[in-house]
């Protein structure tokens, strides 16, 4: 089967079409449980990260499904349908796709039971890794490996989704027949002997109906060596995506990470990263009106960064607000006073600039001032040393003056003398303990 074979209509991606006036739609939450939640299950940590103020979550099956879980799981889908709470679910990290029969089948049966949980939970998207290269070079060949499988995959989903003759089976899913089959998601990858590009994935995704590319930030920023630093590099990605595949939802993960050479070496928090969030809220809140976006927190601190996160995306939003209404103050000034606003907006313009050099002239002033200060500090210290040295002259002469009338008395002050410096000669002792 080639890629032509699973081509479809951009403007038809996921449903939708491009654009809208609704302005970005925004949904932020952990990678798992979060930390915070005591009770460690999924419907706990659903009602925890409600109360956090975010709004979805990605159960990690990164190794195995465990049957004991899958109580929970429909305790979680039946709680997700019902609240409309965004679940999602991510399969097993290591994957041979690309590798023998053997290899292929192995994780096909670890996919087949990240498919099984997700039909459980009332997952929206199923993430899944491809793995290595294998005996695979980059390119056409192995392309069309991942998208004849993904295609297959997409086919399984769509079995256990919507499919009315299984309506009777699927009472304690009630979702299956409600709602539309769950996402397939590549995820892009995050070093160089894994397949995984930007460009593979939106090919395969492009050419395979109901994938949809997972776009992981801290993978795309390693493999092109810290290529994501500022909202005009967000912007172009974004760009890329809508420009290949149509639509404007996106599935995203975000964390730091430390990366070396092209390779993502491992996430860290996103505060230690030299990729940062604020350039990605910056761009959402200025041109992302068009976006429909889930982001997910990689991070260590799952939802501890993903409330970050949050708090970034607001402050862009706020600071965005307010420059808006300047920009009106502006054009309601301009007209009160007969100017056209571009005209008004110039001489303020050159009343910063003439405000900067004042200040920029004071700040040279003072630094100018500074050195003559130096000096006078030095004289200060040498003539305290003078007074303490006559004292000690005088203490030695007064002795001398003295006739020694009453020994006895004066043996008597000598030995209280010694005493007294015997006590100050302990406190010596007692400081070299220290």
């Amino acid at each position: 089967m080639s890629l032509s074979a699973h081509s479809i209509n951009k403007e038809q991606r996921f449903g939708r079409e491009v654009g809208g006036d609704d302005g970005v739609s925004l949904k932020l939450g952990p990678a798992g449980v979060p930390l915070s939640c005591k009770g460690r299950t999924i419907v706990e940590g659903m009602d925890d990260i409600t109360t956090l103020g975010l709004e979805t979550m990605e159960i990690q099956t990164v190794r195995t499904v465990q049957p004991k879980h899958f109580d929970q799981y429909w305790q979680a889908g039946v709680l997700s349908h019902k609240t409309k709470f965004e679940m999602n679910l991510h399969g097993p990290y290591y994957a041979e796709l690309l590798g023998n029969r053997r290899e292929r089948s192995r994780t096909l049966a670890k996919m087949e039971a990240s498919i099984q949980a997700a039909k459980v939970v009332n997952a929206r998207h199923i993430v899944f890794h491809v793995g290595p290269y294998m005996g695979f070079s980059r390119g056409k060949d192995a392309n069309e490996q991942v998208a004849n499988i993904m295609a297959g995959v997409v086919e399984r989903v769509g079995e256990l989704w919507g499919d009315k003759s299984l309506e009777e089976q699927h009472i304690a899913f009630p979702w299956l027949n409600d709602d539309k089959p769950a996402l397939v998601g590549i995820e892009t990858s995050g070093r160089q002997e894994l397949w995984g590009t930007l460009e593979e994935v939106l090919e395969v995704s492009n050419h395979v109906e109901g994938t949809v590319p997972v776009l992981n930030m801290a993978h795309i920023h390693s493999r092109g060596h810290g290529r994501l630093r500022t909202s005009e590099d967000y912007g172009e990605l974004f760009d890329l995506v809508r420009d290949t595949l149509g639509g404007k939802t996106f599935y995203c993960h975000f964390s730091g990470v430390e990366h070396r050479m092209g390779n993502a070496l491992h996430y860290t928090q996103v505060k230690k990263s030299d990729l940062k969030f604020e350039p990605l809220a910056e761009f959402l809140a200025e041109d992302g009106d068009w976006l429909d976006v889930t982001v997910i927190s990689d991070s260590p601190l799952l939802e501890h960064d993903a409330m970050f996160m949050l708090q970034q995306y607001d402050r862009s939003r706020h600071r965005l607000l307010e420059k808006q209404a300047r920009d009106e103050r502006r054009i309601k000034l301009a007209l009160q006073q007969g100017l056209d606003p571009e005209e008004l907006a110039a001489r303020e313009e050159e009343e910063k600039k003439k405000r900067l050099a004042a200040e920029e002239g004071e700040n040279k002033s003072k630094k100018g001032k500074k050195p003559a200060a130096k000096p006078a500090a030095k004289p200060a210290a040498k003539p305290a040393a003078k007074p303490a040295a006559k004292p000690a002259e005088k203490s030695k002469d007064k002795p001398a003056e003295k006739p020694a009338k009453k020994p006895g008395k004066s043996k008597a002050k000598g030995s209280k003398a010694k005493a007294d410096d015997d006590m100050f000669d302990d406190n010596d002792d007692d400081d070299d303990l220290f």
